[in-house]
């Protein structure tokens, strides 16, 4: 599939699901690609924290891809650059905050010479083959959220990446309703739109107002208190940086995620004004009223700040009347996690707020009244819903032509379509995929060794050893080591049923090796499916012995 005299767009990840975004779009002959993120792994994906996007795809066609251009730091949308982008073998375009995160996972992977990252100027243009392209700065929760007007012979797409609009935002300066509405008038062909807040009846809010909030619920806090955010929020640490001195706290930092962004903010002029932070054990020394305590890990992972705090399992420690403020959403998902960190929080007499007890958190994306306001000032031809799950983008369409966008497509991960001309239209449908992060190896997410690995997680093993004479007959006991299979109390019973069964297979069994080890497979796995029902994984050894 090589672009024509045309203008296509092809997602790799990011629409039917929320993370992982990827997109392509292709002209005369070349491609650029937009962001290259990861998501995180699910219970479906054993032993797995990153989930990577199959670029398959532009992976065979690499000789005309001319560069990947990066929209803003978060991992959604930079994740992948370290595992994937060295293969690729173009070069990555990012404003200076944004190619600051690159530049430090690089490093980490020691890669940095042999990846080139192009720093950009935010409402500088420049030129990639067929794609003029312009950062165009919008409101979110991390310095230099941007969209990208990407000019092509075809006509101009806008391509928004993570927004929203914020009168008083913290960090940056997001482009006005005159600069969006001299766009527009320029001519936009499509936009192509965030749509993970598209059933939200009410603008996301301002930044401004968290500050309020978070003033509120802890000036009258007597003890500790510990705030969790996202890490990347830089926006959020500004604001906490403000509360700390509203309320007369001292700041502790807590997570080398946080440590990171606040490294990266001074580095390229945003968190200048942060307040000087305390170290733990000063953190533990002062009296609990002068202690505030910024800490990652309020989706509940495990490894995180507060979850090691919470389990006695850090340096920082929390006692009965401390606070904990949840300064961020839910993600759907992460409830059994939470829920139990907020349990253990709870047996120990720890206060807790969460963004449904007070106003402590809002989003970085756009509420209906948001996405109105973008069509009208942008008004495009086209409206391409992306970013989200297919409900969201379903529903974004039919928001969007309901405010009068004429055209529209909603188009999944692998769904080639044509931008113009005659556009939109759906072409085909191109190879997707997920890959895995397992340990330091890169897999397909359905292979062999996942695969394997979830059928251990759900039925057992079970490995039989036995030593067989020259005429195949067993020499000795038969061995068995069960992993998993819920025999409990009745373990030795059944061990000695199934060493029996085995045993029994080898006696009737004729014909080579291979059939006398289906054999006694078969065997020891019917023994364990009478025992639990469960079909469990059955290795089969043969040591051979001289009579």
């Amino acid at each position: 599939m090589t672009p024509g005299n045309e203008l296509l767009f092809l997602a790799l990840g990011g629409s039917g699901e929320i993370g992982m975004n990827v997109n392509l779009y292709g002209c005369q002959g070349k491609w650029i690609m937009v962001d290259l993120g990861m998501t995180f792994a699910d219970p479906a994906y054993p032993g797995v924290e990153l989930v990577l996007p199959d670029l398959a795809f532009i992976e065979e066609r690499r000789e005309d891809l001319l560069g990947i251009v990066l929209t803003h730091g978060h991992e959604d949308h930079i994740g992948a650059i370290p595992y994937l982008a060295q293969d690729l073998g173009v070069p990555l375009y990012a404003t200076p905050f944004t190619a600051g995160l690159i530049a430090g996972k690089l490093e980490e992977e020691g890669i940095v010479e042999q990846v080139t990252v192009n720093v950009v100027d935010m409402l500088t243009d420049f030129q990639l083959g067929p794609f003029g392209l312009r950062y165009i700065p919008l409101a979110h929760s991390i310095p230099e959220g941007n969209a990208l007007l990407i000019d092509t012979p075809y006509g101009k797409v806008f391509h928004t990446g993570d927004w929203k609009l914020d009168d008083t935002p913290q960090l940056g300066d997001p482009s006005t309703e005159a600069e969006l509405r001299a766009i527009g008038d320029s001519g936009v062909l499509a936009l192509v739109c965030d749509s993970t807040n598209v059933f939200q009846e009410q603008a996301s809010g301002s930044e401004a107002g968290v500050r309020e909030g978070l003033d509120e619920v802890i000036q009258g806090a007597q003890g500790r208190v510990l705030v969790t955010t996202f890490a990347s929020n830089a926006a959020r640490l500004k604001t906490l940086g403000h509360v700390a001195q509203d309320t007369g706290r001292k700041v502790c930092v807590a997570g080398r995620s946080l440590d990171r962004i606040l490294r990266v903010s001074k580095s390229v002029g945003y968190l200048t004004d942060f307040p000087e932070t305390i170290d733990f054990e000063e953190a533990m020394r002062l009296p609990p009223r002068e202690v505030l305590i910024i800490a990652t890990g309020g989706q509940g992972e495990s490894r995180a700040a507060l979850a090691r705090i919470a389990f006695g399992q850090h340096k920082l420690s929390l006692d009965a009347g401390d606070l904990v403020v949840f300064s961020s959403k839910q993600i759907p998902g992460n409830e059994i996690a939470i829920g139990r960190i907020q349990n253990e929080l709870a047996s120990k007499g720890i206060e807790m707020i969460t963004d449904r007890q007070a106003p402590v958190h809002v989003s970085g994306h756009p509420g209906r009244p948001e996405l109105a306001a973008m069509y009208q000032w942008i008004r495009p031809e086209i409206i391409v819903p992306v970013h989200g799950e297919m409900r969201h983008m379903m529903e974004q369409a039919r928001f969007a032509r309901a405010r009068g966008i004429p055209h529209g497509i909603v188009q999944k991960n692998g769904d080639l379509v044509r931008l113009a001309p005659h556009g939109p239209e759906k072409l085909g449908e191109e190879r997707v995929g997920r890959l895995i992060l397992d340990g330091d190896v890169i897999l397909p997410a359905d292979g062999t060794t996942m695969n394997e690995r979830r059928r251990l997680a759900f039925a057992g093993q079970i490995a039989v050893a036995i030593a067989l004479d020259p005429d195949d007959r067993v020499a000795g006991d038969v061995e068995i080591e069960l992993q998993g299979i819920p025999v409990e109390e009745d373990r030795d019973a059944f061990l000695e049923e199934a060493c029996e069964a085995a045993a029994a297979a080898v006696a009737r069994a004729s014909g080579n090796e291979d059939k006398l080890r289906e054999e006694v497979r078969l065997a020891v796995r019917r023994c364990a499916t009478e025992w639990t029902g469960k079909k469990p994984v059955v290795t089969v050894l043969f040591v051979r012995v001289q009579s």
